[in-house]
Formats: C-alpha cells, structure tokens, sequence
C-alpha cells in the first residue's frame, strides 16, 4: 500500500499485489505538502471562527464557572439556541499543552462506552453533544454521565454535555446543568455581517426577517447572503439592495428553473447552464473548456457550423442569465441561482448523474492558468453535495475510491480528500463515511493510491474531533502498508498528542497476535522519552501497571520475533534515555530485562543480546561513556538478579548475533 500524510501527488504508479492478504503497492502518488498543518491546527483555527462570530447567549457566563469549578457542565436549551457553538467555545477556552478535543460518539461501534475511563486522557477536552438523541439514547446516556464525570475530574480534563431539550435529568447531576437561550437575533446578524467586513445599517428587510424567531444558523446563512449580495452587486447599490437580494435567493426557486431550463431546448445551452452552476465563479475560460468538456462526456454531436458563425461566449452566457465580470470571471445575473439550477438537474435528470461524475473526474484534471485547487475543490464540494443532499452518500464513498485507482494524478487525490471530507462533515451521513472508511482501513483491498487518501483524511479530517477513531484506522492501515511508512508516520504523531491515545494503542497491539507487521508499529510508538515523561501530577506512563505490562508484551514479542539489527536502534534508545532518568530509567531497564525473562527457552539468548546492545550504546551515549557503562552495569545487575545469581556473571560476548548467555 501507499499512504501519506500530506496533500501533492507526484509520478503516480499502479498497484502491485492481487488476491487475498496484504497489499503491496509500489509507492507512487504522493500526497506531501510540508507546511500543511496539523489535524490540532485545523481544529483549533474552526473553534477561533467560531469564537469570532458567536454572541454570547444568556446562560453563557454561568456555563463558563461551572466549567471552571467543577471540570463539567451539562447545557440545556431549545434547538438553533447556540448550545452547541457555546460548547466548543467553552472547550477551546481551556485548551491545554497536554490532552486533545474529542467529540465522543457513544452509538459509534468502535466507540468506548461513556463509562470507561480509558476514554479521557489527561487535559482532555470532550464534547459530549446529545442535542438531537432519543429518548433511548438519552436515557442510555445518562447511566453513563456520573461515572464519566469522575473520570473526567480524576483526569483534570473538562466535559461539555448537550442534553436533548425537555428531557429529564438526574437529581445528582441537576447541580451541572446550565440552561442556554438564545440571544437577540440582532446582534447575531450584525457581528456576523462585522466579521464579512459589511456595514450594518436598519433596514426593514431585516426587521422582516428576524420579525420570527430564527435558529443561530439560519442567520448566519442570510448574513452570508448579504455579503455575497454585496460581492455581486453594482457600484450604485446599497446596503437594503443587499439585503433584498439576499431575501429573494432564500426563495424556493424550483418552479422559476424548471421552467428556465423547459425554454432551453439546445444541449449546448443547457450544458453550458450546468457548467456554470458546478463551477460558479470561475474565469471565462475555464467556463468555455469545461463546457466542451462536458458535451463531449454526454457524447453530444459536435457543432459543424463555421466558427466564425457560431455564437460567442457572452451571446451565450446572456441566454442563460450569466454574464463574465470586468476580471472575467463568470456569475449567473441572480444570487445563488447556481445552487437551484444543480438541484434541478440532478433531482430531474437523474440519467445525468453518472456522466456529471465523470466530468468533474476529468475537469479536476484540467489545467491552465485559472485552474486552482480551491476551484477544484469547490467543484468536488457541489458534486458532494448533491449526493448528501439526496441522501446518496454511498455513491459518493464510491466515487472518491474510483478517483485514487490507477492512474491517480495529484489533483485526482485530492478531489478524493476532498469529496470524502465532505462526506465526514455532514451531519446527517458523517457516521456512514466513517464506518466505511474503517472498512476500508480494516478489512478491504485498496487499489491505486487510495490508501494514502485515507491516510490523509484520518490524519487531517477525523483526528480534529474523533482521535480514538483515526488511531485505529491508521493502526490498520499502518499493519497493512509495505515499501512506505506514512500510515506508520501519521499514527506516531497522533499518539504524541496524548498519552492516553499512545496508552489504547499499546493495550491494543498487546491484545495483538503481535506479528511482525504489529511489531514495526510497536517499535516507534513506545519511544522512550514520552513513556517516562510525567504527565499528571508528576506520573508518566511507564509507572502505570497496564502500560508496563503491554510494553513488556510487546518487547517479549521483538526480543524473541525480530533479529536484533531490527530493534537494536529501539533499544540503544531505551537506554540512553535510562541513562538521565533517575527512577524512571530504572524502570525502562527492568522493562526490557522482564521482557527477556518472558521469553521462555530463549531467555538466555534475549538477555545476551540485550547486554550487546547496552554495551554497543556506550559508544553512541550523549551522556558521555562513563555514565553509559554505568546504566550497563545496572542492566547487567538486573539480568544477573532474573537468573538467580548471587552476583553479576561474567559479560557475555557482544556478538552480532547476540553472544552467549551471561
């Protein structure tokens, strides 16, 4: 398999492998960007916007000291309240250097149940949003919430819940519960209309519209209509010409198109008038190729008039209300009539859908000097999201694998990311994109260069806000890769996130056949300085019980499964960190010297081998080679102590192989 963990393709090569069993794939298209930031990155620049543009509801301010006072907080309000953007507000006001967001999701199948206390780490902040749950969830929630609360006090971490609304809630949590309402829609629309850098000024288009009461959202998306309207709109027009443009895109406009496009009897015209939906915005001549493109998708006749006395582009843009600006870029005459002409072809030509995937397949392909990838991408998202709008959320899974087969170009790929990113990010349909990428990472073929897609949308997209279920994806596609580690790269620095993601996937691998495949994971995953680091209240990992034990599992597996060539590096590293770690080091050395005693009949040879390598890391020590030869002389003791023998035998031979046994 091929993966990464960035967002370019490169010389892009086929697979491999078939048949059943791992799959072995040349490692061709790379998604690589270096500065592209991290899965934390992203999430936190989303939770900053949101923190720009909420206006504090009432309820807010007492929801923020019983966040700080008790580590939780239970948020009760009606639906388009803000309940759930004040929830992440709260969460990223106590962002922390250790811990991560993590979005718990109870119902999910590889979800842990609120109760276990494996499920918060150390600073953790966790989103528990339950706002839209039944009343069978809610109450299943609920046996749930007290014992997750003290886990989430013994962690230092702090909990926001989102009940359902006129539920019941337990006398003894009664204390956490903050109720939220929502505040003057006003004020909502004016700091939104502030953020889009537009003026507000009274306007009785507005007074109309915020006259009933609106969900948080739904005045969001008019203020957005605004700044658009503004966008588009003539030097001459003002701030109530905005606004009256944007109450009339909020229209239902079904009628108004059907009957449009009944008058449109040509396909050249009707062509022209899907290309400038899917790709809104974008220069003439993207507009002009795209649409020859598409024609010859459908396998239309070729127009065999003169060029010369065939109609130019602005005679045809102006009979399907469009028109190229001064920049030459291409807008329809109304706002947002883009939107409703798509979701008129794809509800009423459903014989269109097929090719249009086709032709974004070979539009994302095209070049030129106006082809961008946020072009790209916005064409991906329109296609996108007429499949989740319909409910076809399959179709489009199904269209992004296609997208990674041989040959994969770069833009390719990234249409896939993209298109599966907007599967994960819709509300309705985000669980089935991530069941189905697990069936992908777990249990399926991967042709091409998808692996390395789901690479990047674990790493980047679910890592943001459900980390437990990006490590195990990687896990399995990190067990699964060969020729290439950036599976194995992106699982690593997941887990360097937190210590209580580094401690499930340890358990796991311990609870693994622990196959060489499982082992190549464990090697970079149990680095030294992150296990004996403290991490809460001075306590680090390798003084847990459990830690301990599935290091020593995993080290039993190495000393006795991989030659030492392979884990010497591993252990060199081991015991220079022994070497300036006081108790913590002792502890490493008597991790790796019980592993050596588990390992039955070759015990002898693992103790040897691991006095090799003691004595090979003297010459590589940063501490200097006396205190090196002192952390061997500990090992030795320790080795000595697990054979029984009064004192320290004679130094076995430091061979290659592992010399004899001490």
């Amino acid at each position: 398999m091929s993966e990464s963990t960035g967002t370019r393709v490169e010389n892009p090569h086929g697979p491999l492998h078939t048949g059943s069993g791992d799959l072995y794939v040349t490692v061709g298209a790379q998604l690589q960007d270096p500065d592209r930031p991290t899965f934390r990155r992203l999430a936190d620049d989303h939770l900053v916007r949101l923190r720009g543009v909420l206006v504090p509801p009432a309820g807010m301010g007492a929801a923020r000291h019983k966040l700080a006072d008790t580590g939780t907080v239970i948020l009760d309000g009606p639906a388009g309240s803000g309940r759930t953007s004040v929830a992440r507000v709260l969460l990223r006001e106590h962002d922390q250097e250790t811990g991560v967001f993590h979005e718990l999701l109870p119902d999910d199948e590889d979800e842990l149940s609120l109760s276990n206390p494996a499920l918060v780490g150390t600073g953790d902040r966790l989103l528990l949003d339950l706002s839209a749950a039944t009343t069978a969830q809610w109450a299943a929630a609920r046996t749930d919430l007290s014992a997750l609360r003290k886990a989430v006090h013994e962690q230092h971490a702090h909990l926001v819940v989102v009940m359902p609304y006129g539920h019941p809630l337990d006398p003894d949590l009664q204390h956490y519960r903050i109720k939220i309402d929502p505040p003057d829609g006003l004020q909502v629309l004016r700091r939104h209309l502030r953020v889009h850098g537009v003026p507000y000024e009274p306007d009785p288009t507005v007074t109309a519209f915020l006259a009933e009461s609106r969900p948080m959202r739904e005045i969001a998306d008019f203020a957005d209509l605004v700044r658009r309207a503004r966008e588009v709109a003539g030097t001459d027009e003002g701030f109530a010409q905005w606004c009256a443009t944007a109450r009339k895109a909020r229209d239902d406009r079904r009628a108004e198109i059907a009957t449009r496009v009944a008058e449109l009897r040509e396909g050249p015209q009707r062509a022209l008038l899907v290309t400038v939906a899917m790709l809104h915005g974008a220069h003439a001549d993207v507009i002009h190729q795209a649409a020859h493109l598409l024609l010859r998708t459908l396998k239309a006749p070729p127009d065999e008039h003169p060029l010369l006395e065939c109609k130019d582009l602005a005679e045809r843009l102006a009979e399907i209300s469009a028109g190229a600006g001064p920049d030459g870029h291409v807008h329809f005459t109304e706002l947002d009539y883009d939107a409703a002409v798509r979701a008129h072809f794809w509800d009423h030509m459903p014989d269109l859908r097929q090719p249009l995937g086709t032709w974004v397949t070979r539009s994302v392909e095209a070049s030129g000097p106006y082809v961008t990838r946020e072009l790209r991408n916005g064409l991906v998202a329109r296609l996108a999201e007429q499949y989740l709008r319909t409910g076809r959320g399959e179709g489009l899974a199904f269209l992004a694998e296609n997208w990674s087969t041989t040959p994969a170009s770069r833009s390719r790929l990234e249409a896939a990311v993209h298109a599966l990113t907007c599967g994960l990010d819709d509300p309705a349909q985000g669980r089935n994109f991530r069941q189905w990428i697990y069936q992908w990472c777990a249990h399926r073929q991967l042709k091409g260069e998808f692996a390395q897609v789901l690479v990047q949308v674990c790493a980047d997209v679910i890592a943001a806000s459900h980390p437990d279920q990006a490590l195990f994806r990687l896990y399995h596609l990190a067990r699964r890769e060969r020729d290439t580690t950036r599976a194995l790269q992106a699982l690593v620095d997941l887990v360097a996130t937190s210590s209580r993601l580094r401690r499930r996937l340890l358990d796991r691998l311990a609870r693994s056949p622990l196959s060489p495949a499982e082992l190549r994971i464990f090697l970079p995953v149990c680095a030294p300085e992150p296990l004996s680091a403290p991490y809460d209240n001075g306590h680090a990992l390798i003084e847990e019980n459990g830690a301990r034990e599935s290091l020593t599992s995993g080290w039993r597996a190495v000393l006795k499964g991989l030659p030492r060539a392979v884990w010497h590096p591993y252990a060199e590293r081991w015991l220079h960190t022994a070497t300036g770690a006081g108790h913590h080091g002792d502890l490493l050395l008597g991790l790796l010297v019980g592993a050596a005693d588990r390992c039955d009949d070759q015990r002898g040879t693992a103790f040897a081998a691991l006095y090799a390598s003691a004595r090979a890391a003297e010459r590589t020590a940063p501490h200097g080679a006396a205190q090196a030869a002192a952390t061997t002389d500990r090992l030795l003791q320790r080795i000595s102590a697990a054979q029984g023998l009064g004192r320290p035998a004679a130094p076995p031979s430091p061979s290659s192989s592992g010399g004899t046994t001490p």
